[in-house]
């Protein structure tokens, strides 16, 4: 069984699970690894000691844009003193 997925990297990500994603591309779901196993090994019920072998060949590296800081002025309104 030959699947496909986005791999997204971010070492520099706020939260530790938003540093490495993988995502279906055309639902953009992250994937149930353990679902495929399930599916690979059919619906008989039981215990079953399996072997994964996970391949990894990188069809094509999209380029990161640049974070671009955008510059917000909020002018400041003068203040009124409540009675």
């Amino acid at each position: 069984m030959k699947k496909h997925y986005i791999l997204s990297v971010n070492p520099t990500a706020k939260h530790e699970w938003d540093r490495c994603i993988l995502r279906d591309p055309l639902t953009a779901k992250r994937p149930d690894l353990g679902k495929l196993v399930c599916e690979a090994v059919g619906a008989n019920t039981g215990n079953y000691l399996i072997s994964v072998n996970i391949e990894v060949e990188i069809l094509e590296q999209a380029a990161v844009a640049a974070a671009e800081q955008l510059s917000l002025s909020i002018p400041q309104a003068p203040l009124r003193e409540v009675a």
